[in-house]
């Protein structure tokens, strides 16, 4: 598979250590529920998420670890969603990041109730004044577009479309819409989110080079995961290969084959590296992070 940079994979494991130790901090008086917190937010997965954080604050100046407070934040939510994607109302898989899901090592209750734990500590974290090294301005601008991205006009309302749209025959149009929320809503939060972190507020022309960058990647990350639904297996996905088969979703390789799926997916790659142009300093974790996500395996 595509490998991170010495760098990223620090960060990664910085933005690891920072969430357990919030985790840690804020534990529920359920033994139960805490348990759950601790097996969902343990190191596993990409966090293609809080490292787009980074990268993007780095790419408009910031040399402190101000995205820590963001990436974390962003990273619960995307563990909830994943908590409760995988519900048997909703996909009903049996594996996640190479483990039994929530719901399976646990039960259907603690799952759901995990989940709505982690979505409000999300917020709980953004807001605490005590660790986010940066103004009530910019606490504020991280709430709105976390909320929003997440929300009924963002990966909730993606997620509904998915569900209604089983065993259904869709345009490509209409799959790009459903994927840009589902999926791309939260990886451009992740990004806009990292632009916030300026110590200034970025310029419109930042920001729209951000998105640009962003909405190019995310649709590319659902088309790779689309092409490895049916290309790899469970046990080098970590999760249910096929499920997407199984449950009659329209995907890219239903509706392009695997080879026209690839080749948009590289297209929407050179999109995203174009958008890093008129970005102010440096965009080589964004770049990286753009090769690690079309030349993933996993």
């Amino acid at each position: 598979m595509g490998s991170l940079p010495e760098e990223l994979s620090n960060a990664g494991k910085q933005y690891a250590a920072f969430a357990q130790a919030y985790l840690s901090r804020h534990s529920a008086s359920s033994q139960q529920l805490q348990a759950a917190l601790n097996y969902a937010m343990q190191v596993g997965g990409k966090h293609v998420r809080p490292l787009l954080v980074m990268a993007a604050a780095q790419s408009v100046g910031c040399a402190d670890d101000a995205w820590l407070v963001p990436a974390t934040a962003v990273e619960m939510i995307h563990t909830y969603s994943l908590i409760h994607d995988d519900l048997p109302a909703m996909d009903d898989d049996e594996w996640r990041r190479g483990r039994p899901t929530m719901h399976i090592a646990f039960d259907e209750a603690t799952a759901i109730l995990a989940g709505d734990a982690l979505q409000s500590m999300a917020f709980a974290l953004l807001s605490d004044a005590s660790l986010t090294q940066r103004s009530a301005t910019h606490q504020l601008a991280w709430v709105h577009t976390l909320a929003k991205a997440a929300g009924q006009q963002g990966m909730v309302d993606g997620q509904a479309l998915d569900l209604s749209a089983e065993g259904s025959t869709l345009t490509l149009a209409e799959l790009e819409a459903l994927h840009r929320r589902k999926t791309g809503c939260l990886i451009e939060a992740a990004v806009l989110m990292g632009g916030q972190c300026a110590p200034a507020q970025p310029s419109q022309e930042i920001v729209k080079a951000l998105s640009r960058y962003a909405q190019s990647i995310g649709l590319a990350f659902q088309i790779i995961d689309d092409i490895l639904d049916v290309t790899s297996d469970t046990e080098t996905l970590g999760k249910d290969a096929g499920s997407d088969f199984a449950n009659e979703k329209a995907t890219y390789v239903s509706l392009l084959g695997i080879e026209e799926a690839r080749k948009k997916a590289e297209a929407l790659h050179a999109e995203a590296l174009s958008a890093l142009e008129c970005l102010p300093s440096d965009t080589t974790a964004l770049r990286a992070l753009a090769d690690f996500i079309v030349l993933r395996s996993r």
